[in-house]
């Protein structure tokens, strides 16, 4: 099944709590091991011919330094950066508004894959790419921590029947299972016009709206993995995923 696939990378945070060090350096080009996190991540699209293009969004603040890293880039598909026009952590579009905000520019109408710029993790997007193939449906990973205490009022947790995401908690004190909502996304074009009605609700800030949105206005499925991954918020997790990564 050959499909037409646009990809984002969300780089338009300020990255407040890992200052000084990203005072004038975006986070997603910090270093982690021998690459900086963003071409961590790219590297592992190289591999996939389905994808022809790849975006990543920033803010004005950070705009020329993303546009400087992009002319040494060298990737088999086109890479274009988008500045979003914010200028500060108080003005932000926020992950569902950045994401609407390229659709709408750019004016996507294929499958979405979208990726938060400060992600590492272990899985293979190609899995992740033939998974969604078989759902025919939008899907998100989740990682399995294996405890229910460890997500809670962390993270976003998923609620699966099967595969199915039924239900989604934003940073639940009760979770109901131990999977964490990692930011890797796969939107079906079809399902692109729901994040229009999300943003027109008000709610455009934290990406788990967006799923529990579309398990309960369309149909979006759990690709659960076991291999590493870190959400580099904190000084905490930059140094663990330094430790994986440094080897």
């Amino acid at each position: 099944m050959v499909i037409k696939i646009k990809v984002l990378v969300l780089a338009a945070g300020y990255a407040t709590r890992l200052y000084p060090l990203t005072e004038n350096t975006p986070k997603p080009l910090l270093k982690v091991g021998e690459k900086t996190i963003i071409n961590h991540i790219l590297t592992k699209l190289e591999t996939i011919k389905d994808i022809k293009e790849a975006y990543v969004v920033t803010n004005d603040k950070f705009y020329s330094i993303f546009a400087e890293w992009s002319k040494t880039a060298k990737f088999p598909f086109k890479l274009k950066i988008l500045n979003d026009g914010t200028t500060s952590n108080e003005d932000r579009l926020g992950a569902v508004g950045d994401i609407h905000f390229v659709i709408e520019q750019e004016k996507i109408r294929d499958d979405l894959l979208v990726i938060a710029g400060d992600n590492l993790f272990g899985f293979s997007l190609a899995d992740f790419i033939d998974f969604f193939k078989e759902k025919k449906s939008s899907v998100v990973a989740f990682h399995d921590l294996k405890d229910k205490d460890k997500v809670k009022g962390k993270y976003g947790v998923g609620i699966l029947e099967g595969s199915r995401v039924v239900d989604f908690e934003e940073k639940p004190l009760a979770p109901k299972s131990s999977l964490a909502s990692t930011a890797c996304y796969f939107f079906k074009k079809s399902d692109l016009s729901h994040i229009h009605n999300l943003l027109k609700a008000g709610k455009a800030d934290a990406p788990g709206n967006l799923i529990k949105y579309l398990a309960e206005n369309s149909e979006v499925h759990a690709f659960v993995f076991d291999e590493h991954w870190f959400d580099v918020g904190s000084f905490e997790s930059l140094e663990e995923a330094q430790k994986v990564y440094g080897k």
